[in-house]
């Protein structure tokens, strides 16, 4: 075994690795650029050696400068994690030769399953199931209606140089194929200038279900099940889970033998993950496989019992598999939630910035429930704009799937992330989506579910009631702490009040407190709307996250202070709440309502992030459409377009300036 390795990789998988490595016995070597001086997997290792600059072409994806950590450390492997070189064929063979070992498949592996066609062509050759499709060129209608026919509909017509959607039809007949043809070729010459067009068979609501594979170098290959993986945002997952809910025995096993014998046919060694489309009917269609530790690991764990990485060491060292298949057994379910640092109120756009306070719920076993958080970040570090924008996963265990998705619920509303935009609340409202809960899953999810983007839903009658009475709890204490003060003046001492009004966004609810004492713990019985409701309560002013019993039902809510009251927010639904006396809600109904500034002539800044190039001139006049300015973070560039016809008025940034969000690029005339 080796006796120390070395982490070509950053954040959460570095950290990850590092656990196993740790419970093996094995030292560990991390490697950092100037952004990740004081990042945790760097302080976590028991060596760390700097390699370059932030950005990762010169650090994290050099290879001369991997290779020389290692030397410099004596590392005898390299393990890459995923992502930057844990697919790159060029890394595998140059360690190699430099007498390290690769923690992975070998390169003609990587290399084989790293190209498209490639991999098809070895699929088909092992008997894996492929989409059916002609490759070949189509002459003309005709032959596109023929060929359409004998693939079988629906089909999808698609441009050779196609891209962004172009030179793409949908056929449900013979008739459709022919117009089809004739208007995917016309859009692809004139957006690509290439008109060739090719048929394959299109799915109907798709699934991405993919295989999770092992094998050693003594001709020892099995699988470990599967994972859904069919809620994503632009091509990239959300969430997964395993087991699917929509494979049933004999297509998990009939999956299973196809991936083994993909595996086999390439010659593989390691972890690696075969990829599937499966269709309405339990058709499935090789994808691609992905020859390296996939992030949503931890979910096959927890079902199997297996650690992945411990056996991707073990096979790099040349052991052999000690699990035949048929001790693997699934086990139960496990959700896992991606944490990333996206605002999903403005199109999920990263966000960058200080943690500002980072408390994740705890892991371990809780009665009949698992949690698991895989990170690599701590309060007061820095989420950079030069590296994907996760912060952790985290990851739900349960006897069944409605038991885990709501054990993943009551873990989000108790992950408590500041500083920074982050995409929990949108989280915690899928984990309430009754399709999801269902389990009618395809890759289509989010765009059919929130075709207009996501926005915060509004709480309900019973939420409306859980915040009014949390509202008037934590008031309830803040005054009687205010009166233990010494030397206050007014103190809000004597018999409790029992009447009071909470204003829950801009919406009025009367509340009573029937019965109950001010003190920690809190107990209370509370009259809301004509029904009473029993309070129950040890939060203490201050901490973020108020947890207790409303009801007979056991709650957390994150809490967060504002003036003159608090914002309360669960299950994805937020909102503010102010606390008054009768006599102050009525005088506050007679506020005026401040109105927003108008931005319609300012270009804003939507991210933090580096102004990359500004395209436009001071007096310049623009169509609506035209491009004004492009903002990069986090490895995305974000292209600003004009809303409407204008002229320049004036330019307030400069390519190279760090923006902040609402920062205004340039004004309109």
């Amino acid at each position: 075994m080796f006796k120390k390795i070395l982490i070509a990789n950053r954040g959460e998988i570095a950290c990850r690795v590092i656990r196993t490595a740790r419970r093996m016995g094995i030292a560990t070597v991390a490697v950092y650029s100037e952004a990740d001086v004081d990042a945790v997997h760097a302080e976590m290792a028991d060596e760390a050696v700097a390699i370059g600059p932030a950005q990762a072409s010169q650090s994290y994806l050099s290879i001369d400068r991997v290779i020389a950590a290692c030397k410099e450390s004596g590392a005898e492997a390299v393990h890459p994690g995923y992502g930057f070189l844990s697919e790159n064929a060029v890394f595998c063979e140059r360690l190699e030769d430099e007498g390290i070992v690769f923690i992975g498949p070998k390169a003609a592996a990587i290399r084989a399953m790293g190209d498209k066609i490639t991999s098809k062509k070895m699929a088909q050759e092992a008997g894996v199931s492929t989409v059916p499709g002609f490759m070949g060129l189509v002459e003309d209608a005709d032959d596109a209606a023929r060929i359409a026919a004998e693939i079988g509909y629906p089909v999808m017509l698609k441009a050779s140089a196609g891209g962004g959607g172009k030179g793409m039809r949908i056929a449900w007949n013979d008739d459709e194929a022919r117009e089809g043809f004739a208007r995917a070729k016309s859009e692809a010459a004139a957006s690509f200038g290439d008109d060739r067009i090719f048929i394959e068979k299109f799915i109907e609501e798709p699934r991405h279900i993919e295989i999770q594979v092992l094998a050693d170098g003594h001709g020892h290959t099995i699988h470990l099940g599967e994972r859904e993986c069919s809620i994503q945002r632009r091509n990239q997952k959300i969430v997964e889970e395993a087991p699917s809910p929509f494979l049933d025995e004999e297509t998990r096993r009939a999956m299973g033998a196809q991936a083994v014998a993909l595996a086999e046919a390439v010659g593989y060694q390691s972890a690696g993950t075969v990829e599937f489309i499966v269709d309405k009917e339990r058709n499935f269609y090789f994808l691609e496989m992905n020859t390296r530790l996939q992030v949503e690991h931890p979910v096959t764990e927890l079902v199997t019992g297996i650690d992945l990485v411990e056996q991707m060491i073990r096979i790099a060292a040349g052991e052999t598999l000690k699990t035949a298949q048929k001790d693997v057994k699934l086990d139960g379910w496990a959700v896992e939630s991606r944490i990333y640092a996206e605002d999903p109120l403005r199109n999920f756009l990263p966000s960058i910035g200080r943690l500002t306070r980072y408390r994740p719920p705890g892991e371990g076993r809780q009665g009949d429930v698992v949690l698991r958080n895989d990170t690599g970040v701590a309060e007061g570090l820095e989420i950079s704009m030069h590296y994907d924008p996760m912060i952790a996963k985290l990851c739900a265990w349960a006897p069944e799937r409605l038991s885990a998705i709501d054990a993943m619920s009551a873990a989000l509303d108790r992950f408590v992330v500041d500083g920074i935009a982050h995409n929990i609340p949108f989280l915690s409202t899928l984990m309430r989506h009754p399709r999801w809960r269902e389990g009618r899953l395809s890759t289509g999810f989010i765009a059919e579910e929130f075709p207009d983007g996501f926005s915060a839903p509004k709480p309900d009658e019973e939420a409306q009631a859980i915040f009014c009475a949390v509202a008037l709890a934590i008031e309830l204490l803040r005054r009687d702490r205010l009166d233990r003060l010494p030397g206050r003046l007014a103190p809000h001492s004597g018999e409790i009040r029992r009447d009071w009004v909470v204003k829950l966004d801009e919406a009025y609810k009367p509340i009573s407190v029937v019965e109950g004492t001010i003190s920690i713990p809190l107990k209370l019985d509370l009259s809301i709307g004509g029904k009473t409701v029993d309070l129950f309560s040890s939060w203490r002013p201050g901490e973020p996250v108020w947890e207790g019993r409303v009801g007979g039902r056991d709650l957390a809510l994150q809490v967060r202070p504002i003036l003159n009251g608090v914002r309360l927010s669960r299950q994805g639904m937020a909102c503010t709440a102010r606390v008054m006396l009768p006599r102050v809600a009525e005088l506050d109904r007679l506020m005026p309502v401040r109105e927003p500034p108008d931005t319609t002539k300012m270009l804003l800044c939507p991210m933090p992030g580096l102004v990359v190039s500004i395209t436009v001139r001071e007096g310049q006049e623009v169509k609506a459409g035209e491009v004004l300015a492009v903002v990069e973070a986090m490895k995305m560039e974000n292209v600003l377009r004009a809303e409407w016809d204008c002229t320049i008025a004036a330019i307030k940034a400069a390519p190279g300036d760090s923006l902040a969000v609402d920062a205004v690029i340039m004004e309109f005339a």
